[in-house]
């Protein structure tokens, strides 16, 4: 299926408009971080989490009103939001201590905000699902997370340096940093909490970059071989412009889907449906401006990223036969 067909694109042109558009998010995302934090959710954070179903509606406000007043030390900690469809008349609730590592002593939260809740006078209620986890474990699970992180970005360094370039590499690494930070940057703007569907969405988009940023690389190398004295500027605009379709058609399919997502899969994988839209779109962009930029970058001094292929052995003979023919002539 072709979508475009002979496109000329100048997408280089614009990629130091591009750098500057990404480095604009990225340094407002951190400072947001910075300032405001990415909210965790109950495996990172520790702590208790509780779904409350009311039997008739109950504002998050009059929730938090009857937790301040009659949970042991005040609720002021305490992170209350509606969850659901708004027809099931369902409040998260979520205390970010825990108690005693074992036993009972695990339960005493969700007991402490039960009964808080009867001594609010909100109506008839039922406990739609208790979450309790230790700090210790969200460290550990945090721990583990950047180290697969890291590892899988040695992975890919390694594996493109090896199968094309080691500029390639760096372009591919880079590009895929820039869409993880801009993906946390539109986490912090729109306070998305920062769960293991997070994390999943996350290495989810990684890959699925990485593929569309070898996808281009590989047309790069394959057109290098047969124009070996076209600029290389030309080459990428050319290998981008060659792989366009197929990345629309790739992008917009898995866009289409991760919108269905985000729509109709619930407030559980709203936080997964939305890194997958910032991701898919981020990792498109980059894999067309941010990667290409960077192999560019890398080899602005020399005439071509990659050592030309050498002449057939037919070519090379006709070459020297024809250079003595030459000389004899003379």
């Amino acid at each position: 299926m072709h979508i475009f067909s002979n496109t000329n694109y100048n997408f280089l042109r614009w990629r130091w408009h591009a750098v500057a558009l990404s480095w604009v998010i990225i340094i407002a995302g951190l400072v947001t971080i910075a300032t405001k934090g990415i909210p965790k959710a109950i495996e990172f954070a520790g702590g208790t989490s509780v779904i409350v179903e009311f039997d008739k509606h109950a504002s998050t406000d009059a929730v938090r009103t009857a937790l301040n007043r009659g949970f042991p030390g005040g609720g002021g900690d305490a992170i209350v939001q509606s969850y659901g469809e708004p027809a099931r008349n369902q409040v998260l609730i979520r205390v970010p201590t825990v108690g005693g590592e074992q036993g009972a002593d695990l339960t005493k939260q969700a007991d402490a905000v039960e009964a808080a809740l009867k001594k609010g006078n909100l109506g008839n209620f039922k406990i739609g699902g208790t979450e309790i986890v230790h700090p210790s474990v969200g460290a550990e699970l945090t721990q583990k997370g950047l180290l697969a992180f890291f590892f899988s970005l040695a992975a890919i360094l390694l594996y493109i340096a090896w199968r094309f370039q080691f500029s390639f590499a760096v372009g591919a690494v880079v590009a895929t940093i820039h869409d993880v930070l801009v993906t946390l940057a539109f986490l912090a703007f729109f306070r998305y909490d920062f769960s293991l569907n997070v994390i999943a969405a996350i290495l989810t988009v990684t890959g699925y970059s990485t593929n569309d940023t070898i996808v281009i690389f590989d047309r790069v190398r394959e057109n290098l071989r047969i124009n070996r004295r076209e600029p290389l500027n030309e080459v990428i605009n050319k290998s981008i412009n060659q792989t366009l379709g197929r990345t629309v058609i790739t992008a917009g399919t898995a866009f289409l889907s991760a919108i269905a997502l985000f729509l109709f899969g619930g407030e559980v994988l709203h936080g997964f449906a939305f890194t997958m839209l910032v991701g898919i779109v981020t990792g498109t962009y980059s894999s067309v401006f941010v990667a290409a930029a960077i192999v560019t970058f890398w080899n602005r001094k020399k005439a071509r990223p990659v050592t030309a292929a050498a002449e057939p052995p037919a070519v090379a003979q006709r070459s020297r036969s024809k250079q003595k023919n030459t000389r004899a002539a003379s």
